[in-house]
């Protein structure tokens, strides 16, 4: 057991800080002022589009009280490391275990497979407290939506834990080696945790969304306040002033920010300062101070942290069995529900273990207790993602159905396909030629090039097999989410450097290799009006009309240049149209209907199909037309008159609510054989 006795040399900065004892009311008010941003914004109510900034005031409040009780226990010479962990298993573990088991309960009768699958990983990572590193890897362009992850919240409660298992080592280290220097090394790796996430704000905005190193700054202005690094105010007005400026600043964050805008990085300041502000300014004698002690206050703060628990599983279940988003009567019902958990959770659960009146007492059993509980939880998990989602409790009728879910191209294979996270064929084996081959590939070289994105992937069998049959062999190069054009803007800096590389990378391929014919998939629509369907997945209404923002001018201008140079080079294009999309995630709708004897007429009507394909089409047709390119469409072989279908003879024709499956693909072969005829000639 490590702890800290004796004089502490840190004793005369920290003498007077006993807040470990003395309770302040107008942080319990702060924790409110924090989670009923969340907890609204969650809920989908309007006018809190920043309401996720709670979560940035739930670290500044934890990084400050964690160092105030930190440093105040070593300046007393009575720091327990193993008391601390115990301290932080009896407040953290017993609520949050229970919510996990209740989702896992749920989702076990709930979940199709491939759900079920994310689930118990996420509730893996969850119990071992590195959810935040899983769904970072989560976010790519095949995972399923946040809106589909019950455990999703976790994640903010793996950076803090991965913070509250460090931070303790760093201050005995520095505490016994350097006491004096504690302070200016918090405020480097507050500056050096900042600066890396505005690099990877731009490099890889989803890492620095989830991931500690691009976080921790954010508690770390809590330890700078628990460590008093600032001077205290005198004045009780200043300190008013102050503690109000503070709401000003969290409010300016929770009502005028948006899910769009780039975060943490510099717009994380706002809601960080307002906090800090409110901590430093200890009015709790003021108007700001009896504001945030106003008894409802206090309850929701005592209350926060089970309410954040339990709000997010409620709202991802309640959508999840209606079918769609909240409505407005949802929305209060879900709230309500939520409060009345989070109470519940509190009384029966938090307070008990908190308390020591339930199991854990003494140093040791609370850390064995968690050693078991995260052990019992994590093996179930791993357990389920080893059965693939235990789709054995599914009917036999079903489960056929579902298994399109599987039926995926062999072309999203790590070997050929190029992932986000930059699993795949690196720029450099584009360049060389190190790529998947398609038909006959000889010795002599590629006859063609299967160029785009992860719907390029979708179709590629249906090439493979006309290639194959008419004697010709071809390269394949596709990357998730890059439409195969020059130099276009796309929705995000980082996203605009990485598509562009690669596509730099192909174009050196097509020049090396003197390759005369190549094929350009993408999905079109989604480039061109910048969004997906609207409620991709679960909660698909067509009735919901579709995005038709228009976004096409850059995507023209790209594929204009793109033709221009390829057509000076020599090279015969041929742009291959997008198939419909279809909304729902086809397998799982189709077995739930199938489960739930409910209709299997899941496809949007042409009509919307036709209304959300119509800018992309005019765009590929106009410069199809300048540049003598060739086009394909796959449209008519899913639609006739006024349909489209998801499945024929009861099959699923698609993966997911976008990319056709590999046997879908295969029976397309027919659409490119005219093309290869037509290249006999070139």
């Amino acid at each position: 057991m490590v702890s800290i006795r004796g004089e502490s040399p840190i004793r005369s900065s920290l003498r007077n800080d006993n807040n470990h004892q003395h309770h302040r009311a107008d942080i319990d008010g702060l924790r409110a002022i924090a989670i009923l941003p969340v907890v609204l914004f969650h809920a989908g109510v309007a006018g809190l589009g920043g309401g996720f900034v709670g979560v940035d005031v739930f670290f500044v409040i934890s990084g400050y009280l964690m160092s105030s009780l930190i440093a105040s226990e070593m300046t007393q010479g009575e720091f327990s490391l193993l008391g601390f962990y115990g301290r932080r298993i009896r407040r953290i573990f017993p609520a949050l275990f229970a919510m996990m088991l209740t989702c896992a309960i749920v989702a076990w009768f709930a979940f199709m497979p491939q759900e079920l699958l994310y689930f118990a990983r996420s509730m893996t990572a969850a119990a071992l407290f590195i959810s935040n590193i899983q769904f970072g890897k989560e976010a790519g362009y095949f995972d399923i939506g946040a809106q589909m992850k019950p455990l999703l919240h976790t994640w903010s409660l793996a950076v803090e834990e991965q913070f509250y298992i460090g931070f303790p080592l760093i201050m005995i280290l520095l505490h016994r080696l350097a006491p004096r220097r504690i302070v200016p090394v918090t405020l480097i790796a507050l500056a050096a945790s900042f600066a890396a996430g505005i690099g990877a704000l731009n490099r890889d905005p989803t890492a620095a969304f989830y991931l500690s190193q691009y976080r921790v700054w954010e508690l770390l202005i809590g330890v700078v306040l628990g460590l008093r690094a600032i001077p205290e105010l005198r004045s009780e007005t200043n300190r008013q002033v102050l503690a109000a400026t503070g709401l000003v600043l969290i409010g300016i964050a929770v009502f005028t920010f948006t899910e769009t805008m780039a975060f943490p990085g510099f717009a994380a300041w706002l809601p960080c300062l307002g906090a800090a502000c409110i901590i430093h300014a200890r009015a709790g004698d003021g108007i700001v101070g009896r504001v945030l002690a106003q008894r409802p206050l206090i309850f929701l703060g005592l209350i926060s942290y089970s309410l954040y628990l339990w709000h997010w599983p409620i709202i991802v279940f309640t959508r999840y069995f209606t079918g769609h988003e909240l409505t407005p009567a949802l929305r209060l019902v879900v709230i309500v529900a939520s409060l009345v958990v989070a109470i519940a959770s509190w009384h029966f659960i938090e307070k008990p273990f908190r308390k020591g009146r339930v199991l854990l007492t003494g140093r040791l059993l609370p850390t064995m207790a968690a050693v078991v509980l995260v052990g019992v939880t994590a093996g179930a998990g791993a357990l389920v993602v080893m059965s693939g989602g235990a789709p054995g409790r599914l009917p036999a009728d079903v489960r056929a159905i579902y298994a399109a879910t599987y039926d995926r191209s062999n072309f999203y294979r790590e070997g050929c396909f190029s992932e986000s996270d930059h699993r795949g064929p690196s720029n450099a084996d584009i360049e060389n030629g190190r790529v998947c081959a398609l038909g006959n590939l000889a010795d002599l070289g590629p006859d063609f090039l299967v160029w785009g994105d992860s719907h390029a992937a979708a179709m590629a069998p249906a090439i493979d097999a006309a290639a194959a049959a008419s004697g010709f062999g071809g390269m394949f190069a596709a990357h998730a989410s890059c439409p195969p054009l020059t130099d276009v803007p796309l929705a995000t800096n980082g996203d605009t450097r990485r598509c562009t590389a690669f596509n730099d990378a192909v174009r050196d391929l097509i020049r090396e290799k003197h390759i005369p014919l190549v094929f350009m998939l993408a999905y079109w629509p989604k480039y061109v009006h910048q969004s997906e369907l609207p409620n991709q997945g679960d909660y698909f209404d067509a009735s919901v009309p579709p995005s038709l923002a228009d976004y096409s001018t850059p995507v023209a201008t790209a594929l204009d240049t793109t033709l221009a140079q390829l057509k000076q080079e020599g090279v015969k294009v041929v742009l291959v149209m997008d198939v419909p999309e279809m909304g729902h995630f086809v397998p799982e709708a189709l077995a739930k209907a199938k489960l739930e004897g409910t209709s299997s007429d899941i496809a949007p009507p042409l009509s919307y199909i036709a209304e959300r394909q119509a800018l992309a089409r005019s765009v590929l047709e106009k410069s199809a037309a300048k540049y003598d390119a060739m086009i394909v469409d796959p449209l008519p072989s899913f639609c006739d008159n006024d349909r489209c279908h998801a499945s024929r003879g009861g099959v699923p024709l698609y993966i997911d609510a976008d990319h056709i499956t590999a046997s879908a693909a295969k029976r397309l072969g027919y659409l490119f054989a005219p093309v290869f005829k037509m290249a006999q000639n070139i």
